[in-house]
């Protein structure tokens, strides 16, 4: 974090220990820019690869969108709100995806 900024990444790729030919790879980095009153720009494609396909392997989407927290009673409630083209794609695959996200957040 540094100011109204968050930034980060998830990282994680998956084998089958029993021989099978599967490898999955999934990288998702997240940047938000947090804004006045809960409201938030954020982008967090979700990046993935399946190592054993000689071709169609990639999904690598490109966008971003907004979203808020905001306060049910007491409880904190993040709505969020993101769609991303994908550059990358197996051939099957759609040219978009959107994410519509409801968080409930339970702060200590």
């Amino acid at each position: 974090m540094i100011g109204p900024v968050v930034a980060g990444a998830r990282v994680t790729n998956e084998w089958n220990l029993e021989g099978e030919d599967f490898s999955r790879f999934l990288l998702q980095p997240f940047l938000n820019y947090n804004l006045p009153h809960g409201w938030y720009l954020s982008t967090s494609p979700i990046i993935t690869a399946a190592w054993e396909r000689d071709h169609d392997a990639w999904l690598v989407p490109v966008g971003g969108g907004f979203g808020k927290v905001h306060r049910i009673g007491k409880l904190p409630v993040n709505f969020s709100f993101r769609a991303f083209y994908n550059v990358e794609k197996p051939e099957h695959g759609g040219d978009w995806s959107t994410r519509f996200q409801v968080q409930m957040l339970f702060p200590r």
